[in-house]
């Protein structure tokens, strides 16, 4: 399914790397930052949050949470957590189905993985409706984030 610019952000519900659950739709009254990653640990997707983190008190500044989002089991995230040192809430989707909602999963990656979330960066107005969508065939690309900055400083 792909996700359309000013449609209402598919809800779900998954747990946090500290084994917390992270509902969307509670989210409300802030902007969203969704980020989907491939997998934790690669170079790519070190850079793409470590970015991220370097740069989360502008987010804050501009009333955004932002969320990692990867297949990756929360062992495995935590421990990416914490050894990139990242201030922002990651989320498994360890069963993919948020993934495939937004449209954002490889069925087939490399080494013949299945079902590892394409990297895909989705901004979120304080009610819940995509004002940014952005899905990467390659996964060696970081998302647009000039462009994620842009609309939440016109949400603002």
């Amino acid at each position: 399914m792909k996700i359309e610019i000013g449609q209402p952000a598919p809800e779900f519900t998954l747990f946090d790397s500290e084994k917390k659950k992270v509902t969307l739709s509670e989210q409300k009254g802030s902007h969203i930052v969704l980020l989907f990653f491939p997998l934790a640990f690669t170079s790519v997707c070190t850079t793409e949050l470590c970015s991220v983190r370097d740069n989360l008190s502008w987010y804050n500044g501009v009333n955004a949470k932002v969320f990692g989002i990867s297949v990756d089991a929360l062992q495995t995230l935590a421990r990416f957590k914490e050894e990139q040192q990242l201030n922002f809430t990651l989320l498994s989707d360890f069963n993919k189905d948020v993934s495939r909602a937004y449209g954002s999963i490889y069925e087939m990656f490399g080494y013949n993985m299945k079902g590892v979330s394409k990297r895909s960066a989705f901004v979120l107005n304080k009610e819940g409706i995509v004002c940014y969508a952005e899905v990467l065939e390659n996964a060696g690309e970081l998302p647009n984030f000039e462009a994620i900055r842009e609309t939440l400083t016109r949400l603002n």
